[in-house]
């Protein structure tokens, strides 16, 4: 596991003040993402449907490593961060195989056109962003610390 951060701290992760704020504008915007994906989930465009996808799952994560006071530009990095936190018992479910998942899928479809099929589950997506909102409200100083000396 360190070998990674390692890598991602020479590509510009870092560890930053934990921040509130920035939590919840990141889980603002993943809320704000869910809703424009249910919006286009008829909309058969199998980019744009993987994109949103992606950014839903995407912004939720991203969230949590600003309350932990992680600032990560790279998406690889962010999923090592979510695996730590599933290690760690902080996380119960299993979000870093999602996001692996759905990060391929759109860049098969956003970037190599493949248009590969989207399954958009909104009660899945709700759940999980309730899930993550769980561990935004719950998570202690304590494993905030540990984790930010694990990186």
């Amino acid at each position: 596991m360190k070998m990674s951060f390692e890598w991602c701290k020479k590509k510009g992760m870092k560890l930053i003040e934990p921040t509130d704020n920035l939590a919840e504008e990141y889980f603002k915007n993943a809320e704000d993402t869910l809703k424009i994906t249910n919006m286009i989930k008829d909309s058969g465009s199998n980019m744009w449907l993987a994109t949103q996808k992606y950014y839903t799952e995407y912004l939720a994560a991203y969230s949590l490593l600003m309350k932990i006071g992680i600032k990560s530009e790279i998406h690889s990095c962010t999923i090592e961060v979510i695996k730590l936190l599933e290690q760690e018992k902080i996380m119960h479910f299993n979000l870093s195989k999602i996001l692996e998942k759905d990060k391929e899928l759109r860049i098969d479809n956003q970037y190599y056109l493949k248009n590969r099929p989207v399954k958009i589950d909104p009660k899945k997506l709700s759940q999980l962003l309730l899930n993550v909102r769980h561990i935004l409200d719950t998570i202690t100083k304590e494993q905030i610390e540990k984790i930010r000396s694990m990186i």
